[in-house]
C-alpha cells in the first residue's frame, strides 16, 4: 500500500473576514459610545438635583431664623455669617442664588461647568419649589421641570 500524503491546509483568517469583524465592531461602537456618554451625563446631573434640594432646606432654615431668604439690600441668598449657599460637592456644577421681593423669594441656579460633561446645562429651583431647566445641551429652554433625557422630557 502506498502512503497517502495530504497537503497542509492554511489556517487563519482572510483579509475579508477581518474587515467584516472590524466593521461590526465599528457599528457597535458607534451605538454604544453615545449611549454611554448620555448615561454619564445623566449621572452627573444628579449632583445638581441633590444640591439644589439640599440648598432649599438650608434656605428654609435660614428664613425661619431671619424672616427673609437674604439681606433685603443685597441680591444674594443668606449672608456671610450663615453661609447659606455652601455646596462642597460641586464637581460638575457651579451654584448661585439670588433673592427678590425684599428677600422674600429666591432662585437657586446650577450651571454646568465648562470642563464637565454637563457643560451647557442649567437648572433652577425657586422658593415655591418650582423646578426649571433654563439651558439644555447648550440651547435655551423654559421647561418647568428638571429635564434629563431631552429638553421637554419631564419624567
Amino acid at each position: 500500500m502506498q502512503a497517502h500524503t495530504s497537503t497542509p491546509t492554511a489556517r487563519g483568517f482572510t483579509l475579508i473576514e477581518v474587515m467584516i469583524v472590524v466593521a461590526i465592531v465599528a457599528i457597535l461602537a458607534s451605538v454604544a459610545v453615545p449611549a454611554y456618554t448620555q448615561y454619564i451625563r445623566r449621572g452627573a446631573m444628579q449632583e445638581a438635583f441633590s444640591n439644589l434640594a439640599s440648598q432649599r432646606v438650608r434656605l428654609e432654615q435660614f428664613y425661619q431664623d431671619n424672616r427673609a431668604y437674604g439681606p433685603t439690600a443685597a441680591t444674594t441668598c443668606g449672608n456671610a455669617a450663615a453661609n447659606a449657599l455652601v455646596i462642597a460637592d460641586n464637581k460638575y456644577f457651579d451654584y448661585s442664588c439670588t433673592t427678590s421681593n425684599s428677600g422674600q423669594n429666591y432662585t437657586i441656579t446650577a450651571t454646568g461647568k465648562t470642563s464637565s460633561t454637563v457643560n451647557g446645562y442649567a437648572y433652577t429651583l425657586g422658593d415655591s419649589g418650582a423646578k426649571g431647566t433654563t439651558q439644555y445641551a447648550g440651547a435655551t429652554t423654559t421647561a418647568s421641570c428638571w429635564a434629563v433625557k431631552s429638553a421637554s422630557d419631564c419624567s
